[in-house]
C-alpha cells in the first residue's frame, strides 16, 4: 500500500511540474501572430473603378504590409487569408484567424460611393452598430460578398446584408476586444494622416460580418475611394500602395510595442521611428505610375517661392557629404513646400529628399547620431511622429546599420 501511495504521489508531482507556470515559462515563447485579410478576390471583384478593381488594390497593399512585417519583425508570424486572386468565403477568413489563435486581424478594403459621388481619404473601422446611414451603407457593401456564396442563408443564419433589420444584432453584441481594436484603428488613422499625408476620415463602427466572427482585436481598413478618379489613380501607383502599407505597418509596430509593455513590462519591438520603411521594397512600375527621370528636379508649383534654391541645396547635401549622416524626417508632402509653410512650424534649414514621388522633409543633419537624437527630442512636441533616418555617401541606408557603424567609428 505504501508503495502504491508513493507511486501516486510521484505521478502527481510530475504532473504538477508539467503544468506549472514555471515549466511553461521555460518553453520558447510563441510568435506574435497577425492575420492580414485582403478583401474580396476571385469572382468577387469588390468595388470596380474606371481603371481597376478593389480586389487587386487590397491584395497589393496586404502583401506589402506582410512583407514589411516579415522583414522587420522576426518574432511575428504573418498569415494571409489569401495571397493571390482567389475567392475566400467571409466566414472562412475569420476562421483562419481563429484557428491560428491570432493576436490581430487586419482586413484591407477600398471604399466606393454610388451615383458618381466623389470623396477622398482613408478610414478605419471596428465592430459595432452603425450610427449613421452612411456607416451602414459601408457595412452593407462589404457584407454583400456573402451573396457570392450559394449557401449563405444557412451559413450566416439568414443574415441579409441588404436589410437594415439584420444589423440589429450588432446593437446587443459585447466585444471584449473593442478598446484594443479602437486603439489600433486610431493608430492607423494617425499614420495615414501624418505619415501618408492622407485625408483623415476617422475611426468608425459598423456591423461587419468578418469582424463579428473573429476572436481577437480586429480592424477593417478602407484605403480610399476607387469611385473618385484622383483617388483611384493614387491607389494604383507603386508609391501610393507602398505609402498606405507603411502607414498600417507603423501603426502595427506601435500597437505591438504598447501591448508587450502592458503585459510584460518591456518590449523588444522597435518603434516606427527606429525603422526606415519606405525605400527597401518600393520599385517603379511603369504601367501604374508616372516614371521620373533621374536627377530631374520636380515641377515647381507657381505658388511656391524659392523652391529651386532649396532643391539645389538638398542635392548638394546628399551628393557631396561622404560617409554617414543622420537626419530627422519630420513630415511628408505630395508637392514641394514653401520655406514659410505652416507645416514646418517655423523650423529653419529644413531640407527634403524625394522618394516614391513623395517629398520627405528633414531637419538637423549631422554625422553625430547622438546630436541628431538630442535634436529630435527637442522638437518632439512639435513633430510627434518625427524619426531618424540615415544616408551613406548620399544614398539612404538602413538606420540600424548606420548607428552600429557610428558606434564603431567613435570607439576607434
Amino acid at each position: 500500500m505504501k508503495l502504491y501511495r508513493h507511486y501516486i504521489l510521484s505521478i502527481s508531482i510530475c504532473l504538477g511540474l508539467l503544468f506549472s507556470p514555471y515549466f511553461i515559462g521555460s518553453t520558447e515563447a510563441r510568435d506574435f501572430i497577425v492575420v492580414i485579410d485582403a478583401g474580396h478576390g476571385g469572382h468577387d471583384p469588390g468595388a470596380v473603378g474606371k481603371i481597376s478593381k478593389e480586389k487587386n488594390i487590397n491584395l497589393n497593399v496586404a502583401l506589402k504590409l506582410g512583407k514589411q512585417i516579415k522583414n522587420n519583425c522576426p518574432d511575428v508570424k504573418v498569415i494571409y487569408t489569401r495571397d493571390r486572386d482567389v475567392f475566400i468565403p467571409l466566414d472562412r477568413r475569420a476562421e483562419i484567424a481563429n484557428n491560428a489563435k491570432a493576436d490581430l486581424f487586419i482586413s484591407i478594403h477600398t471604399n466606393a460611393l454610388a451615383q458618381n459621388r466623389t470623396a477622398k481619404g482613408a478610414s478605419t473601422w471596428t465592430l459595432g452598430l452603425a450610427k449613421s446611414d452612411a456607416n451602414l451603407e459601408v457595412a452593407k457593401r462589404e457584407n454583400s460578398v456573402i451573396l457570392y456564396e450559394s449557401d449563405y442563408k444557412t451559413r450566416y443564419a439568414g443574415f441579409n446584408p441588404n436589410s437594415a433589420e439584420s444589423y440589429i444584432i450588432f446593437e446587443f453584441m459585447q466585444d471584449k476586444y473593442m478598446s484594443q481594436s479602437v486603439h489600433l484603428a486610431s493608430l492607423v488613422q494617425k499614420h495615414f494622416r501624418n505619415t501618408c499625408n492622407r485625408t483623415d476620415r476617422g475611426v468608425h463602427q459598423a456591423g461587419f460580418l468578418v469582424l463579428k466572427a473573429s476572436a481577437m482585436p480586429s480592424i477593417l481598413v478602407e484605403l480610399g475611394f476607387i469611385s473618385t478618379m484622383e483617388e483611384e489613380r493614387f491607389l494604383n501607383t507603386e508609391s501610393g500602395t507602398t505609402s498606405l502599407a507603411n502607414g498600417i505597418f507603423r501603426a502595427f509596430l506601435s500597437y505591438k510595442r504598447e501591448q508587450e509593455i502592458r503585459l510584460n513590462g518591456s518590449s523588444n519591438t522597435l518603434l516606427p521611428e527606429e525603422i526606415p520603411v519606405a525605400a527597401e521594397m518600393a520599385t517603379v512600375d511603369s504601367s501604374t505610375s508616372t516614371p521620373q527621370k533621374e536627377n530631374t528636379p520636380p515641377t515647381k508649383p507657381k505658388s511656391v517661392s524659392q523652391s529651386p534654391q532649396r532643391e539645389e541645396n538638398v542635392a548638394s547635401t546628399q551628393t557631396e557629404q561622404a560617409g554617414i549622416v543622420f537626419k530627422i524626417q519630420i513630415i511628408t508632402a505630395s508637392r514641394p513646400l514653401a520655406k514659410n509653410d505652416k507645416r514646418l512650424k517655423g523650423l529653419k534649414d529644413v531640407d527634403y529628399y524625394k522618394e516614391d514621388g513623395i517629398y520627405k522633409y528633414t531637419y538637423g543633419t549631422s554625422p553625430d547620431y547622438n546630436k541628431v537624437l538630442r535634436t529630435k527630442r527637442s522638437i518632439s512636441t512639435q513633430f510627434k511622429d518625427a524619426f531618424i533616418i540615415a544616408f551613406k555617401n548620399g544614398k539612404k541606408t538602413n538606420v540600424s546599420a548606420a548607428i552600429n557603424e557610428f558606434k564603431k567609428n567613435r570607439n576607434k
